[in-house]
C-alpha cells in the first residue's frame, strides 16, 4: 500500500515507470501492477522529472519591480543603486511577503530547492532576518539555501565585514561575495581569499558573484579556483556569472579552465540577466553577455543554468519558470544538437542539484519523493514548449495540478484538439 503512486511516466533517460511513494519517500519503481494507493496519478505519455533546481536568485529583492524607481539605463550599476535606496525604505514584513508570493510561483512551476542571496550590506541584517523567516515558512515544500552576500564589496563597504560574520553566526548556510565590485583588482583578489578562509573554516560552502563584468582583465576566478584548491574546498565552491570570460583572451582562457575543473569550482551562469545587462556599453559588435557553456563543459566543469532575477531593480520580466531560463540559454549559448537541448534540461535539475549539494535528491528508491509531471514527452520537448506542469510533488505531498495545455479550436464547424507535442528523433 502506497500513499501515492505515478503511472506510467516516461524518465527523462526515456525509460517508463510507475512511481510509488510512502510517506517523503520514493519507495519502489518499475511496474507496479495491482499495487493500491491512497491516490494514483495518471502520468501515461508524460515526462516525470526531478524537481526544477534554481542555484542562483535575489529573494530579498524580487518582485520589487519599480520601487522606488524603474532602471532607466538597464544597467548592473543602476540596478545595484536603485537597491541600494530600496533597502533604506523596504521593511522586514515587505521583504518576507514578496518572497512567499514567489515561493508560490516556484512551486506551480515545480521549482523546489532555490539557493537565493541575501545582502548582508546593511547593519539592521533585515534582509536576512526576513529570509530566514521565509527559509522556515516554506521547509515544508521548498529547500531554500541562503548566501551571505556583501553586495556593496567586502571591503568597500565599512561594515560588511563584520555584518557577513554576524549573517552566517545568523545560520545563513553559505559564504558569498562580490570581488569585481571591490575598488580596486588587488581588493577583490583579498576579499576571495578571506571569503573562503571563513567558509573553509566553518565547513561552509562558496557561491561568489565572480567578474560580472565585460572586462577581460575581471580575472578573480582564477583567485576562487586557487583558494578552492588551497583550502580544499573542491567540490563546494561556485563562481556565478563568469560574463568577464567572454571577452577573454583564447589563450589565457585555455589555463584558466583546466584550473577551474582541478579545483572542483562549478559555474552558474545566469542567461536571461546576462543577456540584459552585458554588452551595454558596446555599440556594434555588441557581445551576448554570457560566459563560455560549452567549453567549459567539455572540461568537466559542473555548469547549472541560474534565474537570478524576477521583476526587480536588475531585471523586469520573469515566471519562475526554470524552463524559460533553460529555453533563453540554450539560445544565447547556441547549444542546437539534441545532446545540448538535453543536456540544458538536466542543467535546470540534477546539475543545478549538484551545486547545492542536495542528497535524496532525483528518481530513485530511497531519495525524497519530490518531482514534476510535465506536459512533454521528453526533455528537449520540455524546453521547447516551456511545458505546462500537470502536477506537482513536493516530499510525498501533492501541492499543484494543472490542466493539460492542449487548446480547442473549432474552424469552419470542425471541432479539433491542437497539440503543441511532436516526437523528437
Amino acid at each position: 500500500m502506497f500513499d501515492l503512486i505515478i503511472k506510467g511516466g516516461t524518465l527523462p533517460d526515456g525509460t517508463v515507470a510507475d512511481i510509488g511513494i510512502t510517506g517523503d519517500r520514493i519507495t519502489a519503481m518499475g511496474r507496479l501492477e495491482g499495487a493500491e494507493a491512497g491516490q494514483v496519478i495518471d502520468a501515461t505519455g508524460d515526462l516525470v522529472s526531478p524537481p526544477f533546481v534554481d542555484p542562483h536568485f535575489h529573494l530579498d529583492a524580487t518582485l520589487s519591480y519599480g520601487l522606488p524607481r524603474i532602471n532607466a539605463s538597464g544597467t548592473l550599476l543602476e540596478g545595484i543603486g536603485l537597491w541600494g535606496e530600496l533597502k533604506q525604505i523596504v521593511t522586514e514584513e515587505e521583504m518576507v511577503a514578496r518572497a512567499l508570493e514567489y515561493c508560490d510561483w516556484a512551486a506551480s512551476m515545480g521549482l523546489l530547492a532555490i539557493r537565493s542571496h541575501v545582502d548582508t550590506c546593511d547593519d539592521s541584517l533585515k534582509g536576512v532576518a526576513a529570509m530566514l523567516e521565509v527559509r522556515d515558512k516554506v521547509k515544508g515544500y521548498i529547500d531554500l539555501q541562503l548566501v551571505a552576500f556583501p553586495q556593496d564589496g567586502f571591503y568597500r563597504d565599512p561594515t560588511a565585514r563584520d555584518n557577513t560574520l554576524r549573517a552566517l553566526d545568523m545560520g545563513v548556510d553559505v559564504v558569498g561575495g562580490i570581488p569585481h565590485f571591490e575598488r580596486t583588482m588587488a581588493d577583490g583578489a583579498a576579499s576571495v581569499r578571506e571569503l573562503c578562509e571563513i567558509a573553509a573554516a566553518r565547513g561552509l560552502r562558496v557561491d561568489m558573484h565572480c567578474d560580472e563584468s565585460d572586462d577581460p582583465m575581471s580575472r578573480h576566478i582564477e583567485t576562487l579556483a586557487y583558494e578552492a584548491q588551497r583550502l580544499r574546498l573542491q567540490g563546494r565552491v561556485a563562481g556565478s556569472h563568469l560574463t568577464s570570460m567572454h571577452s577573454m583572451d583564447n589563450y589565457y582562457v585555455s589555463k584558466l579552465l583546466p584550473l577551474m575543473a582541478e579545483a572542483g569550482v562549478a559555474a552558474i551562469p545566469n542567461p536571461l540577466i546576462n543577456i540584459m545587462l552585458q554588452g551595454r556599453h558596446d555599440t556594434f559588435p555588441k557581445r551576448r553577455g554570457l560566459t563560455r557553456v560549452k567549453e567549459m563543459q567539455a572540461q568537466g566543469i559542473t555548469v547549472g543554468w541560474g534565474q537570478d532575477c524576477v521583476r526587480d531593480p536588475w531585471y523586469s520580466l520573469g515566471t519562475a519558470d526554470m524552463l524559460d531560463v533553460a529555453f533563453m540559454g540554450l539560445h544565447v549559448a547556441q547549444m542546437s544538437s539534441p545532446e545540448e537541448m538535453r543536456r540544458c534540461f538536466d542543467m535546470v535539475t540534477i546539475e543545478n542539484a549538484r551545486i547545492l549539494g542536495l542528497t535524496d535528491y532525483g528518481l530513485h528508491v530511497g531519495a525524497v519523493a519530490s518531482l514534476v509531471v510535465l506536459d512533454a514527452g521528453d526533455p528537449i520537448e520540455a524546453v521547447r514548449l516551456r511545458a505546462a506542469r500537470l502536477a506537482v510533488v513536493s516530499k510525498g505531498r501533492v501541492i499543484a495540478r494543472n490542466p493539460r495545455g492542449d487548446a480547442t479550436l473549432e474552424i469552419a464547424g470542425r471541432p479539433g484538439m491542437v497539440r503543441r507535442r511532436h516526437p523528437v528523433a
